[in-house]
């Protein structure tokens, strides 16, 4: 069989945090009633239409801030649910540590503090929205928690909600209301402006972005849009024209923000940037208050250079109430309402619960009482790449096992066969695993997909990653995975390959993980249980005696497999055993004459 090694050492580390404890062997199991289907329009998620009973030793989940009805029952079927709202700062970090999920919006601030206080139990933040400026990221990560947000949950109610406030502004809707219910009749004070053949400036063009431009369209506006990470063919299908942000904010008649808070967006509209603007601009928001400097719009609407304000969100929520910024006349508030509609209140926690999120398009899912990640959408996916991924935790446990003990390990190349596509086969998950195998065993860390990378990069281990494309039917994910640990001494010499490395390979095979190389030798054992691994000089009854040692003391032998180089010249005999031998046992077989190195290792 043919094969081209390709390496690929651009696998991105994991930049954005999650927690959820993976079972050592990533021991999922799925009944038959977990389906796909369509729970609302044009949404599709997977409802777990199991019964509550179904499930022992429920999770406890804390709603820290009020959801929708219908998302809570669906929730309570299969959690223990604490909806305890409007917590303060110490009554959360008190709750955490009893909770084993967080579910929240925008006014709950998940700080380090929290994560420390949650004593390692906390596996999952949600976060019921789009954006994830109150969870630090930083925090979760190293504390191994998984955090998702709801990103499409709430597109079109908050595209809705722009969309409303826009007009509702060029139309003096607010004000006029206010002025008619105080028993005024003010009709030439309260005239607006048309929205037809005016140019919107969607300043971020992601999801809600686009949507608000979609509606823009349709009431006969041109618009523009600033992003620099808007892909140019969606803007023109949407009939959209991506331009820099000078020419945007020089040009616009109306100014809809929709970008997240980030150190580079912090402030963005403020007094330099409010004066290179065209004079009686109209600004609306709904996407984070601190992206504009409130004390500097207050003066540029006194100064004329925008004429009026439509405001969903504040830089402090709930804002002071004798804001200027609020009790400004040519300004239209509302209470942070982009999310609030019925059907965005149920949508928000089925996806901060269960929706496809951040690079790796994790989702959740609670069954047999602990969190367990699915690496893509389809269930049939997870079943397939199950058992390599317990392949690939066991080898990382085998490898650092036979490092000897004085020896740092520092390098280690990981390298994947297989005869799909590269962009076919997504192996975070592995790496997490092979670095969870790797530094489990000689540390007091947890490791799971969300910290591996940065538990890596703490410790200095540099993983590398290599493909090597087989020709032939991809019917399996893999046909191998070997892990090499380089600059290091072994304590089971014949592990060490050619070229100066611990060497172990193994494959999946029934759907179990069997180890088929060591060093140089050839074996074919299941990774169940533990070994033992004998270099021997091969001759007959080798088999027979340190079997015969085992059974005197009840150790039962799973599998035998022995790899040699030749007959009657040396080999590797590799026993799957199910308990683990005595140090006497241990010891009468490395006192058999034909055995020049064994190690035991423990999986």
């Amino acid at each position: 069989m043919a094969s081209l090694k390709t390496p690929t050492l651009k696998n991105p580390p994991l930049s954005l945090s999650s927690k959820s404890r993976l079972p050592s062997a990533f021991s999922a199991t799925f009944p038959n009633n977990i389906r796909f289907a369509r729970s609302l329009p044009q949404r599709r998620f997977l409802i777990i239409t199991a019964s509550a009973a179904s499930f022992s030793n429920k999770p406890t989940v804390l709603v820290a801030e009020k959801l929708g009805e219908a998302g809570l029952t669906l929730l309570k079927q299969f959690t223990n649910v604490d909806c305890s709202y409007n917590l303060s700062p110490e009554e959360l970090c008190t709750k955490i540590s009893l909770c084993d999920a967080l579910i929240v919006r925008s006014g709950t601030k998940v700080n380090r503090e929290v994560f420390e206080s949650s004593g390692g139990r906390l596996k999952v933040v949600g976060r019921a929205g789009v954006g994830i400026d109150n969870v630090d990221l930083a925090a979760a990560t190293e504390h191994g928690c998984l955090v998702v947000n709801a990103p499409t949950a709430n597109t079109v109610a908050a595209a809705e909600h722009g969309i409303a406030l826009l007009a509702a502004m060029a139309r003096n809707v607010a004000q006029a209301d206010a002025s008619v219910k105080a028993g005024k009749w003010q009709r030439n004070k309260y005239v607006g402006v048309s929205l037809v053949g005016k140019t919107l400036a969607v300043l971020g063009f992601g999801k809600v972005g686009s949507e608000v431009a979609r509606r823009a369209k349709g009431l006969g506006m041109h618009v523009i849009s600033h992003d620099p990470y808007a892909p140019a063919d969606r803007a023109r299908a949407i009939g959209v024209e991506l331009v820099s942000f000078e020419v945007a904010i020089a040009t616009a008649d109306f100014i809809s923000l929709h970008m997240p808070l980030t150190a580079a967006t912090s402030k963005m509209l403020n007094d330099e940037t409010f004066a290179k603007m065209k004079k009686g601009v109209r600004i609306v928001n709904v996407a984070r208050g601190g992206v504009i400097d409130e004390e500097a719009l207050v003066r540029a609407l006194d100064a004329g250079i925008v004429a009026q304000a439509a405001l969903d969100v504040f830089t402090e929520e709930p804002p002071k109430q004798d804001s200027k910024l609020v009790q400004h006349e040519r300004v239209t508030v509302t209470p942070h309402l982009g999310a609030s509609t019925m059907e965005a209140q149920v949508s928000n926690l089925l996806n901060a619960y269960i929706h496809p999120s951040f690079p790796l398009r994790c989702i959740i899912v609670i069954h047999n009482c602990c969190f367990t990640y699915l690496v893509t959408s389809p269930l049939q996916v997870l079943t397939e790449l199950k058992p390599y991924v317990e392949l690939a935790e066991k080898l990382g446990r085998l490898a650092v096992q036979l490092v000897a003990g004085g020896s740092g390990v520092k390098t280690v190349k990981v390298s994947y066969a297989s005869s799909r596509a590269p962009d076919d086969l997504d192996t975070r998950l592995l790496r997490a695993m092979i670095t969870k195998g790797i530094i489990e065993p000689i540390s007091s860390v947890f490791v799971n997909l969300v910290n591996a990378d940065y538990t890596a990069k703490q410790r200095g281990l540099r993983i590398t990653e290599e493909r090597i494309i087989l020709d032939g039917s991809p019917e399996s994910p893999l046909e191998s995975i070997q892990v090499q640990i380089a600059n290091v001494e072994s304590k089971f010499a014949s592990a060490i390959s050619e070229s100066g490395e611990i060497k172990v390979e193994g494959r999946v095979k029934d759907g179990i993980p069997h180890l088929t190389k060591v060093g140089s030798f050839e074996v074919d054992v299941s990774l169940e249980g533990s070994i033992i691994l004998c270099r021997q000089v091969d001759q007959p009854g080798m088999i027979g005696r340190v079997g015969s040692i085992l059974g005197e003391e009840n150790v039962n032998v799973s599998f035998m497999s022995v790899g040699r180089i030749a007959p009657r010249k040396q080999a590797v005999m590799a026993i799957g055993v199910d308990e683990q031998p005595s140090k006497e046992s241990l010891k009468k077989i490395g006192e058999v004459p034909a055995i020049e190195e064994f190690v035991f290792l423990k999986l």
